[in-house]
């Protein structure tokens, strides 16, 4: 009962909640397995995102299922937090499948940056590494609603803040960080987030959604994996004779010989001279009908 009710609250939750589920879900499992395996970081990191490009040929999944990782708890803690207050203010104003597309193309869109800057900066070209957060996927939600509505007013602890200071606030200490933090590929995900965020925003408020395309694949994608409906088996075709009596009579007056329709005629006749035409039976109308017509 309890694991139905479970299943039952996730299916009927907002798309932030099970979002927020999925994250925590897969780093339980990820450490709790990697460690009663004893096998180390191997799962982590094939699903991490790395700065090789030989390596990222051979796993490609990672530039999306890094969002789904985090290093420790204070790492998704964070960002599930941070996700769950704009992530609700999002959801007012836009439907859960724009929410969606903008958190996962804001994930495609850190890791493309983070990858790119370690393989063009020549700071970082020497380096190796690995990214693993939704950092990005959330700063792309922040700055998108900061950007579209940005005299949004939010209570922070003991006063009125805009959307927009935030935004700004957080976009420069992620810059100002940027060149003595040993975090750099972090930082530089959280702005490909940040820029697609922003990018999605302006271009929808005249009117262009950037997103819609991948609204259509996910829909497509998502159509494969959907049980088709039973097709209703076809009905055969018959044919039906609604005058089966009229047949039958016809048929049978047809195969009697003429001394043998007279008499039956003869025999209808007086009866109706005797009881009326009414007084008929279907297959006797029938059968005078057809004679008639013969004759």
């Amino acid at each position: 009962m309890a694991t139905n009710d479970l299943s039952y609250k996730f299916k009927t939750a907002n798309i932030v909640i099970k979002l927020i589920v999925i994250n925590v879900v897969v780093w339980l499992t990820l450490m709790l397995l990697e460690w009663a395996l004893n096998m180390g970081p191997v799962l982590t990191r094939w699903l991490s995102l790395p700065t090789d490009l030989g390596r990222l040929v051979i796993q490609p999944w990672s530039l999306l299922t890094y969002a789904f990782l985090h290093g420790g708890f204070f790492h998704i803690f964070w960002n599930m937090i941070i996700l769950y207050w704009f992530g609700q203010i999002v959801l007012n104003l836009f439907t859960e499948k724009r929410f969606l597309t903008v958190y996962l193309l804001g994930a495609l869109a850190g890791g493309a940056l983070y990858v790119l800057a370690y393989n063009l900066f020549p700071v970082l070209i020497t380096s190796t590494a690995y990214l693993v957060g939704a950092s990005a996927a959330v700063r792309a939600i922040m700055i998108f609603i900061a950007t579209y509505t940005p005299n949004t007013e939010v209570r922070l602890i003991f006063f009125n803040v805009k959307l927009w200071y935030i935004g700004v606030f957080v976009v420069l200490m992620d810059l100002i960080q940027l060149p003595t933090s040993g975090n750099a590929g972090g930082l530089l995900a959280h702005l490909g987030g940040a820029l697609f965020g922003y990018l999605y925003a302006t271009q929808l408020a005249k009117g262009n959604d950037i997103g819609a395309w991948w609204e259509r694949l996910s829909d497509t994608v998502v159509g494969w994996f959907k049980a088709k409906p039973k097709q209703p088996k076809k009905a055969k075709m018959k044919t039906v004779y609604k005058n089966e009596s009229r047949t039958n009579a016809g048929y049978a007056s047809s195969r009697m010989s003429k001394s043998e329709q007279q008499k039956r005629i003869d025999t209808i006749l007086d009866k109706i001279s005797k009881s009326g035409y009414e007084s008929l039976s279907k297959e006797d109308k029938d059968f005078l009908f057809k004679a008639g017509k013969e004759n």
